[in-house]
């Protein structure tokens, strides 16, 4: 019987490293918000103010209750936890050529209505609101910043 169990986790094991090792995120620089909607993403604009203090309220949700360190990791490299197992990997937040591609529209569109093919999943309304989105936002353009002093 132990033996088996044993054969069993091993074979689990092998199957979340093979997924983890092909779940690389195949295109980072190609959009999710649907071409149809593309451009009433691309034409909305964050309404939160710049700044530190906004940028700190951002990461405490990051952190905290919008989960999403679970999956792109507190670094913002799409390598967290619940991100292993995924495949597409998550978003790597700290690439800047993202960051140069796309509008805060965009992830917010992505926020709000999660990401078909992805294991990205819609967050508001339910986890958080969207004035949190938007305040994620401002959070997540911090790991390009970051990204390039290091």
């Amino acid at each position: 019987m132990g033996y088996l169990k044993s054969v069993g986790l091993l074979t689990a094991l092998m199957f979340i490293v093979a997924a983890t090792a092909v779940a690389e995120e195949k295109d980072p620089l190609k959009p999710r918000v649907p071409a149809d909607q593309m451009a009433d993403a691309k034409a909305m604009k964050n309404p939160t103010p710049e700044g530190d203090a906004t940028v700190a309220k951002g990461k405490a949700l990051f952190e905290g209750k919008g989960t999403c360190f679970n999956c792109h990791g507190k670094e913002g490299k799409g390598n967290g936890p619940a991100g292993a197992i995924l495949n597409p990997s998550p978003r790597d937040f700290t690439n800047c050529k993202f960051h140069k591609k796309r509008k805060d529209g965009e992830l917010f569109w992505v926020i709000k209505n999660g990401s078909p093919g992805t294991g990205m999943v819609s967050l508001t309304p339910g986890t958080i609101t969207e004035e949190e989105a938007w305040t994620i936002i401002r959070y997540e353009r911090t790991f390009c910043q970051k990204s390039a002093d290091e």
